[in-house]
């Protein structure tokens, strides 16, 4: 139990403040519209490591899929608490998702761009290419893994690890994102396009679920892979 609800509520921490700053900088009449890319990436950091701050006291504060799939497949997680990670992550990023909507619903009701209001919610392509596309999210996530697998055997001081997690996340956003605007991620990307195919926003056009397979199947493979690649790397060392 302790693992889902951690689990619900970092995720929940982590969309709500991630695609927080979305929102304010896509939606009409917001404050912060406009802003651009740098206070996107650098508010996804952050929301990161609030995230795992959050999550952390209860659980190993995965809160992507694409983490715990990898911890699995390397040995560091029973496959049996999959689902229960799995549970609480797209449980979490959705009731944000929800929330998101009460938050910027006026502001949702001024914005007349279908793709600026997804956005809020879930990703898409800069230029739409499906190998590159999966390739970009793949390669970010794998980047992600590599760095979360790498913080124990460094002995990071004790409380540092979200911050090192946030940098990364930054890190990938200004290297790698922007091709695709880095999901990263499954449950962030799934879970609030599910909300926004199902919840009465204004103007909203359809959910993208053409693409909706890229940020979730690229995110799991490239954490596997490389969660494989440091072990292996590892254990030649």
């Amino acid at each position: 139990m302790n693992n889902f609800i951690g689990e619900l509520l970092g995720t929940f921490v982590l969309v709500l403040l991630g695609d927080g700053v979305v929102g304010g900088n896509v939606l009409k009449g917001t404050k912060e519209e406009g802003t651009g890319w740098n206070a996107i990436v650098i508010g996804w950091g952050v929301a990161c490591t609030i995230g795992v701050y959050v999550s952390g006291m209860l659980s190993p504060a995965h809160l992507n899929p694409a983490v715990t799939f990898a911890m699995a497949a390397t040995g560091n997680l029973a496959w049996s608490q999959v689902p229960v990670f799995l549970a609480g992550q797209f449980l979490g990023a959705m009731l944000a998702a929800c929330v998101l909507c009460l938050h910027y619903y006026p502001h949702f009701k001024e914005t007349t761009d279908k793709g600026a209001i997804l956005g809020t919610f879930s990703t898409a392509p800069a230029i739409r290419h499906t190998p590159s596309n999966f390739f970009g999210e793949a390669l970010g996530t794998a980047i992600l893994v590599i760095t979360v697998m790498s913080i124990g055997p460094n002995k990071v001081a004790s409380g540092f690890g979200p911050i090192i997690v946030g940098l990364v996340v930054i890190a990938v956003g200004y290297s790698l994102g922007s091709t695709t605007g880095y999901a990263i991620n499954p449950a962030r990307d799934l879970g609030p396009r599910i909300m926004h195919a199902l919840l009465p926003i204004p103007n909203k056009g359809d959910s993208d679920w053409s693409y909706s397979w890229i940020p979730v199947l690229g995110p799991i493979v490239g954490g596997v892979v490389g969660a494989l690649i440091y072990n292996v790397v590892l254990g030649l060392l």
